[in-house]
């Protein structure tokens, strides 16, 4: 019997909950770099990468062989039963590349949203408080704590409710969404003054540059005002880098570019090329707070995505991939640009983190124009992605490693999608 994409289409959908979306009614059968074939031999350009999971590209020849090397020795031990060196040396490499200053201390867990629960594990231990304050349209996760750290209710957290409290929303600060840095820090101070003390809140957790939420940006001077904040009423400050992390915004955290810095941070997605990792670092007096046995997961650390986060961290240097990040970003927004459409509207970018939303013309997001786009590029052979409160923002995340060609004919089928 032949394999088709709609023979297994058919079968996902017997057997597969209807909740488990898909973006695309197709089954990857092989990939390289930033294209991909499925299983009928149809080639797709990637600007997804896996939900910004592969910025150093699918199947890197590098990483792919320290997996393999690793494989003839063992798959697994579960690190809290014994220990294995790589774990030793990512921790040691991820701790002296952190933006913290001071003594630093890593964890190794198996997602993002497991790395986000456990920050909020470390900070409640270290200052025996409940609270967590996390800010609109942020994104921490699937799993009960982080769908209430969510800023987002469709299509994450309606009917899961009620959500692990206390947890409270401030407003983020972009000029897209017509909410100023004062609005922003007005509404935490509302918090404060109708919702919780701030004696009461163990952490506030923030996105650099938000992902789900539609690539908005934190400033330099809101963070530093979070900072102040933290740091007069005792308060974790945590950056949640499992999307904007590991070479995506044109440094290796994001944070850097802030010139403040946190008590916690978290990475996934990236950090391994595709193997699933995740990681907090942290300050180790803060990192060291809950107790022997109290931190830790069965697959955490798995010593194959180890192995495969070290040759990543290798890759981006030996390939210059910060610098080729700002060369993607700078790229690609002179490219839309030089478009000139009215139907573009703000385009906002780190490195090459980056997005663009589709207006009407009374200049409102146009969430039919994203997805007609999304669907049009699909059928000439492109993978894209949408993000935002309103849904109409299209999000790049074509690996870092993308050769130039490829990325100038994905741009092409984007332009000609576009001034049809």
């Amino acid at each position: 019997m032949t394999i088709t994409n709609q023979s297994l289409l058919e079968r996902r959908k017997a057997i597969l909950p209807t909740g488990l979306g898909v973006a695309f009614p197709v089954f990857a059968e092989k990939a390289k770099n930033s294209e991909v074939w499925d299983v009928e031999g149809n080639r797709y350009i990637d600007f997804i990468g896996g939900i910004s999971v592969l910025n150093t590209g699918h199947s890197h020849p590098k990483i792919t062989q320290r997996v393999h090397e690793q494989l003839d020795k063992f798959t697994h031990t579960a690190a809290q039963i014994m220990n294995y060196e790589c774990y030793v040396d990512l921790a040691e490499k991820l701790c002296e590349k952190a933006p913290i200053s001071g003594d630093k201390k890593a964890l190794f867990l198996t997602t993002g949203a497991e790395a986000v629960e456990n920050c909020v594990k470390i900070a409640r231990a270290k200052t025996g408080r409940p609270g967590i304050i996390s800010f609109v349209g942020g994104w921490h996760g699937r799993t009960s704590m982080c769908m209430s750290l969510t800023g987002k209710v469709l299509p994450y957290k309606k009917n899961f409710g009620p959500m692990p409290g206390p947890v409270f929303h401030a407003l983020f600060p972009a000029e897209e969404l017509n909410v100023t840095e004062a609005q922003a820090l007005h509404s935490l101070e509302m918090i404060f003054q109708a919702d919780i003390d701030p004696s009461e809140v163990a952490a506030m957790i923030i996105e650099p540059v938000q992902g789900e939420g539609g690539f908005h940006q934190v400033t330099p001077s809101f963070a530093k005002a979070l900072r102040e904040i933290c740091d007069e009423h005792g308060i974790v400050l945590i950056f949640d880098e499992v999307q904007c992390g590991f070479a995506r915004t044109g440094t290796l955290f994001a944070g850097e570019q802030l010139g403040v810095e946190p008590d916690l941070m978290t990475s996934a997605k990236s950090l391994a090329g595709g193997y699933p990792i995740s990681a907090v670092i942290g300050r180790a007096d803060i990192m060291d707070a809950p107790q022997v046995g109290g931190l830790g997961g069965t697959y955490s650390g798995n010593p194959l995505a180890c192995v495969a986060a070290l040759a990543v961290m290798e890759v981006i240097e030996e390939e210059n991939l910060l610098a080729r990040s700002v060369e993607i970003g700078d790229k690609i927004a002179t490219f839309l640009k030089g478009l000139n459409l009215s139907t573009i509207g703000h385009i906002r970018y780190k490195g090459a983190m980056l997005a663009f939303e589709l207006i009407d013309s009374d200049g409102k997001p146009d969430a039919a124009a994203t997805a007609d786009l999304k669907a049009k590029a699909f059928e000439q052979g492109l993978l894209l992605a949408s993000c935002g409160m309103y849904g109409n923002a299209i999000r790049v995340m074509v690996p870092l490693t993308v050769e130039d060609e490829v990325l100038q004919e994905g741009l092409d089928i984007i332009k000609n999608i576009l001034t049809a």
